[in-house]
């Protein structure tokens, strides 16, 4: 399964499209001559809520890890009343295994411009801040020189969008994150544009309604809103043309093209546009060249590390939003799988999980912050040998009594640990059980007189 033309990569040569030793940032001039800007300018002939309609119609899934569609999330927005609007554009990225928005940054940051203006239009939100990975430190500079130059080009501004095609104005701002995992999650990102220490935020209310400094807020990926661009350019039905219908009865479609990004154990890891729908399979084989040296497939983590393990006979899952629901692991996630080979310690697997979980909490919900070192402790000594099948028992047990699953924190941290550690285990079991002891329960038997 491929598609017939490229196209959130088609100023990006990658793999099979082209040879990536050819790719460059493509600056302003060469983005328009090329047909950028076009999308907001056929946005810009239409009403706001046309075009929240549009992208709303054609169901654009979140591309961040939720999966929740753009459109809707946008119709939830509090009624304008005059004052501030904003949209917070999520390019934290820090989910391990996960580089896809890194690619757009890098190489093609007017398309994710043209999404932002596009939003900001159909919401009528005045400001919107860029979120950035701290460790982007070039995707910054990147980023930085391609708003500067969307002001210059009269895109942002006070004169309105579009050199004031429009007559509503959009401020745009970069922002960088001071590192934390927690930023990604989209109130603990909140917290951080306002200079507050990343912690989530107990929801309701939600950032729609009150959100960047007490404000209506849209949070929405790098990916999802480059997308946007294309479903308001060529309309939801083409959208709909591309990707999968649910397979399950009343559910929610895949629609359009995704960015996955493979890493791990095959011969051509990187960033490929695919239909949602492509067998995991066919995108190890046929866009990454094979399993690295001959190997064969024992698993792979589906879309970063929070959303769990696929198993040696789920090497065919199908790249789609039905994922979790069908092969037991939480979500699609990012679509960006991590692959693993024959020979892969699947019990290393979950401790350098577990640690990354354990070090990233942020501390605010005592399941999650204590939780998150009683698994760590417990997998160390899994993989020393040292433990018994009751630290295995104990794993299970702490691992399912945290997170926003069992209601038991505030985001979604503790709930990628769990689902991570407990499918790992569970697809996984008898290397587990091999690291262990059995531990005996003494039975004393007492004759009667």
């Amino acid at each position: 399964m491929k598609l017939s033309e490229p196209i959130l990569t088609k100023r990006i040569p990658t793999a099979p499209f082209g040879d990536p030793k050819q790719r460059h940032t493509v600056g302003f001039d060469e983005y328009v001559t090329t047909g950028g800007y076009k999308a907001l300018e056929k946005a810009l002939s239409m009403e706001p809520t046309a075009v929240v309609n549009t992208v709303k119609d054609a169901i654009v899934r979140g591309r961040g890890g939720a999966g929740f569609p753009a459109g809707l999330k946008w119709s939830f927005l509090a009624p304008i009343d005059g004052g501030r609007r904003y949209l917070a554009i999520n390019c934290d990225e820090a989910e391990p295994g996960t580089f896809k928005d890194r690619l757009l940054c890098d190489f093609d940051p007017h398309q994710v411009l043209e999404g932002i203006a596009i939003a900001c239009y159909a919401c009528q939100l005045d400001t919107a801040y860029f979120f950035i990975r701290g460790e982007y430190h070039h995707q910054a500079r990147v980023m930085q020189k391609a708003i500067e130059e969307a002001y210059a080009g009269g895109i942002f501004g006070k004169q309105g969008l579009l050199k004031g095609k429009s007559k509503f104005a959009v401020d745009c701002i970069l922002h960088r994150s001071a590192g934390a995992y927690i930023c990604g999650e989209e109130t603990g990102l909140l917290e951080a544009i306002e200079g507050k220490r990343g912690w989530p935020r107990i929801k309701p209310p939600f950032p729609a309604v009150k959100g960047l400094f007490g404000r209506p807020t849209i949070v929405n990926n790098v990916e999802t809103l480059a997308a946007a661009a294309h479903v308001v350019e060529r309309g939801a039905d083409w959208w709909k043309g591309i990707g999968t219908q649910s397979r399950h009865p009343g559910g929610m479609p895949s629609f359009g093209p995704k960015l996955m990004g493979v890493s791990g154990h095959v011969n051509r890891p990187g960033v490929f546009e695919a239909p949602l729908g492509v067998k995991l399979s066919e995108l190890v084989n046929d866009y990454c060249g094979g399993m690295r040296n001959g190997k064969k497939f024992k698993g792979a983590i589906a879309g970063g590390v929070s959303m769990g393990i696929l198993g040696t006979d789920q090497f065919d899952a199908p790249m789609d939003y039905d994922i979790g629901r069908d092969y037991q692991v939480l979500g699609l996630g990012t679509a960006c799988p991590t692959v693993f080979d024959e020979d892969t310690d699947m019990v290393a697997v979950a401790r350098n999980i577990a640690r990354f979980f354990k070090n990233e909490s942020c501390g605010q919900c005592t399941p999650c912050r204590e939780g998150s070192g009683w698994m760590l402790k417990s997998l160390l000594r899994i993989e020393r040998g040292d433990g018994t099948s009751g630290d295995l028992d104990l794993l299970l047990e702490v691992a399912g009594s945290m997170g926003l699953t069992p209601g038991t924190t505030i985001c979604g941290l503790a709930d990628g640990n769990n689902w991570a550690v407990r499918t790992i285990v569970n697809k996984f079991r008898g290397e587990f059980e091999a690291r262990v002891k059995p531990k005996f329960v003494p039975v004393y038997v007492t004759a009667g007189r």
